[in-house]
């Protein structure tokens, strides 16, 4: 009888259940597959970025120093550093560092000057591209060997003009090279260093000139051979050092050949003057 109750529609018949929403899908929302994207995506630039730039200590040391100042710390350099060197060779020597890491610069905050690459462990001004297509122009390019240093960029000549024993008359020099140096000098605005070397114990023939004397004497004689090619003599600088520097010679060579090539006198040129006004600082 409840069963065609029921079949008739009474009352008494069960209801049906209502359906149950869909569950959501197992596992992270949506929204984090394209968070994910955007992070690899700036990941994947700054690596470029990494890439395109230089790892250099003076950088790391340059953004210590800006957290320095952020934070109002002091944060001094660790270890030995470099002395800048005060001779046209720039010799260094290492000290243990005192001085606090100088603020990051401003312009390395933008992406042109963090792809620019400029150095900012030197000093000068100077312009590495713009020296080294000098030096392609006048095609010194293949005989210079190029340095970049604190206190700027160094260019020596790979080629020297040689002496005979005792005398101040040139043995052997490269024309062609010497040709490229002068027309460069008198063109362009650089400096150039003529430095007179001795054999060790050197004198000259008529024994008046120790080894001192005579570097001193061949470094006049080679200036004097520049001014009267043209160039302006506020733009050469004369210095020697006698038989204290003699000539590292690789590999193994007879003893004339080593006097030889000590008996010389060698050019280092630069865009900028050692002797012109740096940034003045208090003597204490």
């Amino acid at each position: 009888m409840a069963e065609e109750n029921a079949a008739a529609g009474g009352d008494d018949a069960p209801q049906e259940c209502p359906k149950c929403p869909d569950c959501p899908p197992p596992g992270l929302p949506l929204w984090m597959a394209t968070f994910s994207d955007m992070v690899t995506l700036l990941l994947t630039f700054f690596v470029l970025l990494l890439s395109m730039a230089k790892t250099e200590t003076a950088k790391y040391e340059a953004a210590l120093g800006s957290i320095r100042d952020a934070f109002g710390g002091n944060v001094l350099k660790q270890g030995e550093v470099i002395e800048k060197g005060k001779s046209p060779d720039d010799s260094p020597t290492m000290m243990e560092s005192q001085e606090p890491i100088a603020p990051f610069p401003i312009e390395f905050l933008t992406t042109e000057g963090f792809l620019d690459k400029h150095e900012i462990n030197r000093e000068s001004d100077e312009s590495l591209k713009e020296m080294k297509g000098d030096l392609n122009n006048y095609g010194l390019s293949d005989l210079a060997d190029v340095y970049e240093m604190p206190e700027g960029i160094r260019v020596n000549l790979k080629d020297r003009i040689y002496f005979k024993e005792g005398s101040i008359s040139p043995e052997d020099m490269s024309v062609e090279a010497f040709e490229k140096l002068v027309k460069l000098m008198t063109n362009e605005d650089w400096v150039v260093f003529v430095q007179g070397h001795s054999d060790r114990g050197e004198k000259s023939l008529d024994g008046n000139k120790d080894a001192f004397e005579l570097s001193a004497a061949r470094a006049q004689a080679v200036s004097r051979i520049l001014i009267r090619r043209g160039i302006r003599p506020e733009r050469i600088t004369t210095v020697f050092y006698g038989d204290t520097r003699p000539d590292k010679v690789v590999g193994n060579v007879d003893t004339k050949t080593e006097a030889g090539r000590n008996r010389r006198v060698d050019f280092i040129i630069r865009k900028g003057d050692l002797n012109s006004d740096g940034h003045k600082v208090p003597s204490r």
